[in-house]
């Protein structure tokens, strides 16, 4: 049931007494760990917190890409499951603080670190899982840049060198197949 389409709902929720909303609003937001860390975030922390949590995911994108470099026998099934373990804590990250420009920055350090280039043969089992690191790296990029695209002129400015030397990355090893399909620019 979409609120939007029960206006009299709204209505009965707007004339509720200002406790019982409280109330109400209190126990829906403990029902979703998100946004009760957004209200967290927004109400009681300030611009240092948000450095902070920026930081803190930097060191854990470092410490995680550095395991992956220190693993003897790295594979492209190990670096896929990493990378979508460190994306997924940006996306936490995003849902939680809103600020855009940290996002773009933490998404850009993983890409450039992450290692993409292996040399599975065709007929290894880890194959495939070399193509899939291919497609989700391209279309991380291309998410990013979607993202980089809708920035201000100045943090465009700012990020652009990054930027390139990924879609360099990219275009040096065997995702350029899957780049050019999509549609990705060798260059800012």
């Amino acid at each position: 049931m979409l609120l939007s389409e029960h206006k009299d709902l709204k209505l009965a929720i707007r004339s509720l007494p200002e406790k019982e909303k409280d109330k109400l609003l209190l126990r829906l937001i403990a029902k979703d760990k998100v946004l009760t860390e957004h209200l967290h975030f927004k109400l009681l922390e300030d611009e240092q917190d948000l450095v902070d949590r920026h930081e803190a995911l930097v060191s854990l994108i470092d410490r995680g890409v550095g395991e992956l470099l220190n693993n003897k026998k790295l594979t492209s099934k190990d670096t896929l499951t990493k990378m979508r373990g460190l994306l997924g804590q940006t996306n936490h990250h995003f849902k939680v603080t809103k600020d855009a420009g940290s996002d773009i920055e933490l998404r850009i350090h993983l890409l450039g670190l992450i290692p993409i280039a292996f040399k599975e043969s065709l007929f290894s089992p880890l194959h495939k899982f070399n193509e899939k690191l291919m497609v989700y790296f391209v279309k991380s990029t291309q998410g990013v840049l979607n993202k980089y695209y809708r920035m201000h002129e100045d943090l465009q400015f700012d990020l652009k060198e990054q930027l390139n030397d990924v879609l360099n990355k990219i275009y040096t090893n065997k995702s350029e197949a899957v780049a050019r399909e999509l549609g990705l620019p060798k260059e800012l």
